[in-house]
């Protein structure tokens, strides 16, 4: 079964952030500036340069900030709400947009909270998602 949530543009600069998440990895890109980033993009947001790498994140993050959905924005969300739309720091520094598994309502959730990655497929797509740390 496909399914009619949007999905992301894959594009050359994007592709292997989404080729890593395939292969169970969660990869962001790092300048020679001393810059770390996520979304991909060709070049740096801090200097415009284009002497990046990619590096593997190591799987943590802590919780910035999150909203719940209790109503679709659209019909292809029908069914799925609540769900959380959050904001996390990896380990590393970059941020990125993202869901929190395990609190699909927001409940337990609050600001500093340590996450750990845990990535999901949605029909051939693997998607970075986080979920709460144990302690």
């Amino acid at each position: 079964m496909t399914s009619a949530l949007p999905r992301p543009d894959i594009t050359p600069v994007s592709a292997p952030y989404w080729n890593a998440l395939t292969e169970g990895r969660l990869t962001y890109q790092s300048c020679a500036c001393g810059h770390r980033w996520l979304p991909p993009r060709a070049d740096c947001p801090n200097c415009l340069g284009q002497q990046w790498t990619w590096q593997t994140a190591a799987g943590g993050a802590t919780l910035v900030s999150w909203v719940v959905f209790h109503t679709p924005p659209s019909d292809a969300f029908d069914g799925l709400t609540p769900y959380n739309v959050a904001v996390v720091q990896l380990d590393e520094g970059p941020r990125m947009i993202t869901n929190i598994d395990d609190a699909p309502d927001g409940k337990g959730l609050r600001i500093g909270q340590r996450l750990t990655l845990a990535i999901h497929r949605e029909d051939d797509l693997a998607i970075a998602r986080f979920r709460k740390a144990t302690p």
